[in-house]
């Protein structure tokens, strides 16, 4: 007879399928992605994809720490949306008032980030001392922070003024060492997630609590500050994000960061974290944003499907994932 498999020998085996298993598959998409099209490994498409995958990868570096903590934010994309109407009507204004396009970006980053550590604020304490469900609380104020921005912007579109405009498109084309800065800032953003969540006394505090949140009351843990901390930390990655994308267009309609709750998910998910909570890491949300990106990008190239499927393609990728961790427990 055939000897069965040591279960630890299994189990370790298993363990580092589920560590590697996006790093795998995203190697994998890659060698795919250049077979299909040379064109994919070029380093201006490489550089593309990264820049189009830092805006969702910040966010989704907050929302991996929501996840782990057991929550979800379904708002993030009208969040952004209203940040950045928010930020080009605070520049418009201080541009001519302070005489310096400058000054005014910096004060109008400055206000991004601190609107939306109050936005993380605001969902915080509707959960953790109003005792209302994150899917609820989020799902009101993604109706909410979109109204808002389309009434501001009178159903079309919030827009920079050119002077202002030319002096921020930097933040956004510029490169140092030939790579965009917004891949900079997620690189970062992603590095100082890593630490905050494996490194500090917060990080296993989000990790226990989303074990198991019974137990760290008990083991003295203050489950509510946590969770107000944690919203806060996924509303300034936001407003990090929203910093980077406003000097893409300039402008700020409906339509802008739709769909963006999905994809953070969808990169949280994908990088291996847990739905019920407990456990994951920033590491593997990077990868998975980036996986997610590929994804879209080599369906881009190669015309497989429509670019009008590539959310659906997300979606069924959450679904095969989520069912997959369900396999496993």
């Amino acid at each position: 007879m055939r000897p069965e498999p040591h279960p630890r020998a299994s189990l370790r085996v298993r363990a580092l399928l589920q560590s590697f298993g996006p790093v795998l598959g995203l190697i994998l998409l890659c060698i795919i992605g250049t077979a299909l099209n040379s064109d994919f490994a070029a380093v201006d498409n490489v550089m593309n994809v990264l820049t189009r995958t830092a805006f969702i990868g910040i966010i989704a570096v907050g929302m991996c720490f929501v996840i782990i903590l057991g929550g979800i934010d379904l708002s993030v994309g009208s969040m952004a949306a209203l940040i950045a109407g928010a930020m080009i009507l605070v520049m418009n204004k201080l541009g001519p008032a302070l005489g310096s396009p400058v000054s005014a970006i910096a004060l109008g980053i400055g206000f991004a980030v601190v609107l939306g550590a109050l936005f993380g604020l605001g969902h915080g304490l509707l959960i953790a001392k109003g005792g209302i469900e994150p899917f609820i609380v989020t799902l009101g104020t993604l109706g909410i922070f979109r109204a808002y921005l389309t009434y501001f912007a009178d159903g079309g579109a919030l827009t920079l003024d050119s002077d202002l405009s030319d002096a921020y498109s930097p933040v956004y084309y510029a490169s140092i060492l030939g790579i965009p800065v917004p891949v900079w800032v997620f690189l970062a953003v992603a590095l100082v997630g890593g630490l905050v969540l494996n490194r500090t006394a917060f990080g296993r505090y989000v990790q226990a609590i989303g074990s198991n949140e019974q137990v760290a009351r008990y083991a003295a843990v203050d489950v509510g500050r946590i969770k107000v901390l944690t919203y806060m930390l996924l509303g300034i990655c936001v407003g990090i994000a929203t910093v980077l994308y406003v000097p893409r267009l300039g402008s700020a309609s409906p339509t802008t960061g739709l769909l963006w709750e999905l994809e953070a998910i969808a990169a949280v998910i994908v990088g291996g974290t847990a739905l019920k909570g407990g456990s994951g890491t920033v590491t593997g949300t990077v990868v998975g944003a980036v996986l997610l990106s590929v994804i879209s990008n080599i369906l881009n190239l190669t015309s497989i499907i429509s670019v009008y499927l590539n959310a659906a393609v997300q979606g069924f990728v959450i679904i095969a994932v989520a069912f997959m961790q369900r396999r496993r427990k």
